[in-house]
């Protein structure tokens, strides 16, 4: 006697039911009553931007995070550009950046008129190869930028004597890892200074935004100088003073975050834990249901690491299916299931390719990766239902295509 497979369900994209109706983002905000208040209380105060919400929000963000000192500015790309430029990153010097990362990691090295220098990822992590690292150090390396890639912290026990050793600063792009823990240790105090994005997105939003985080109160307060032009004072500092004098001590930016943003800021945090605690079950959920799934593997998870679960990203094991990435995501969205793509490798960008002369070939297991990646729905307001169509819309898919 002859068997034969059950014939899959007609996909959407092809005419047939969607698993869902309307799209289902890969991530949102949420803004509740409490945060509605904080800002119309912001917007009643005598202080718009410059006021006392700012460093009220710096304190209890570095209380958070576990660091002596946090810096507020405008986003995250601005905590990046910042913190490297405390370091001194400048003219002639190179820095160490993962290939799968978001844009922003490499620009801010740019933007300090320095080189980045793309090193390839672990395939089963996607976290930064510490070996392809140590190979692409040089006397020009200047610091080593370890992204935390979904929020999931690097190898720091690893990271932190190779730089050390080579004389390179070790900075995190800690975008995605808030809340995150590498034995133990949170993240925001495993490297030198650590930037966080405070984006719609992320764990707690501010609008635009972004935080770093130190131990170091020299290297702390030249951030909060940058950020300001490079002037030695602000304007409620002045007032509290009782005096107009100012001085541009060195060039800067105009990278304040405004009480507004931070009355918001202060207001997500208060249940920035029970929002993480979220993440972490639907992560969980989705980590037991995709080891069915053939065609999927979620990626792989580092001992002693509590991850923060910014992204769920999965890799298609394209062996097994008829076709690529892009007609999966297109499959998927049709269902009603808002995947996205994180990322296309910085250097296989076009400016980097024209202006930088990088090609593909030199980061080739972010490359491969690449060709294989989907972001799944994951944020905290989610309801179980949702996170059962994501699996089931999937799994539809992937029946459809397997070979």
């Amino acid at each position: 006697m002859t068997t034969t497979r059950a014939r899959p369900a007609r996909l959407a994209l092809e005419g047939g039911a969607p698993q869902r109706n309307g799209l289902l983002p890969y991530g949102r905000q949420h803004v509740d009553e409490a945060d509605i208040a904080a800002v119309a209380a912001a917007l009643r105060s005598d202080w718009l931007t410059t006021g006392p919400r700012v460093p009220a929000f710096e304190r209890a963000f570095a209380d958070y995070v576990g660091a002596d000192h946090a810096i507020a500015v405008a986003n995250g790309t601005a905590a990046l550009h910042v913190m490297l430029a405390a370091l001194g990153v400048g003219p002639g010097d190179e820095v160490l950046v993962p290939a799968m990362t978001f844009a922003a990691s490499a620009n801010a090295v740019l933007y300090c008129r320095a080189k980045p220098v793309f090193v390839d990822v672990e395939a089963d992590t996607l976290l930064i190869d510490a070996r392809d690292a140590a190979r692409k150090l040089s006397p020009r390396t200047k610091a080593l930028l370890a992204v935390d890639y979904a929020g999931q912290p690097c190898d720091y026990d690893t990271l932190t004597p190779l730089c050390h050793g080579a004389g390179v600063e070790l900075v995190a792009d800690a975008c995605h890892a808030l809340g995150a823990r590498w034995n133990g240790r949170p993240v925001g105090t495993l490297a030198r200074a650590s930037s966080f994005s405070l984006h719609a997105v992320k764990h707690l939003t501010t609008g635009e935004g972004g935080m770093i985080s130190t131990h170091d109160a020299e290297l702390a307060a030249r951030m909060r100088r940058l950020r300001n032009h490079g002037i030695d004072s602000d304007h409620r500092q002045r007032e509290q003073a009782g005096t107009w004098r100012y001085g541009m001590q060195e060039l800067g930016w105009n990278y304040r975050l405004t009480d507004l943003a931070c009355a918001l800021g202060s207001s997500q945090l208060a249940r920035a834990t029970r929002r993480l605690q979220r993440r972490r079950q639907l992560a969980g959920f989705y980590r037991r249901r995709l080891q069915r799934l053939p065609g999927v593997r979620a990626l792989a998870l580092q001992p002693d690491v509590s991850h923060a679960w910014h992204l769920f990203v999965v890799e298609l094991e394209l062996e097994r299916l008829r076709v690529g990435r892009d007609q999966v995501f297109a499959a998927l969205r049709a269902e009603g299931i808002g995947v996205q793509v994180h990322y296309l490798p910085v250097h296989l960008h076009p400016y980097y390719q024209r202006e930088h002369g990088l090609a593909a070939g030199l980061c080739p297991v972010a490359e491969r990766a690449h060709e294989r990646l989907l972001s799944l729905p994951l944020f905290p307001e989610m309801a179980d239902a949702d996170a059962r169509d994501v699996v089931r819309a999937l799994a539809k898919v992937l029946a459809h295509y397997q070979r």
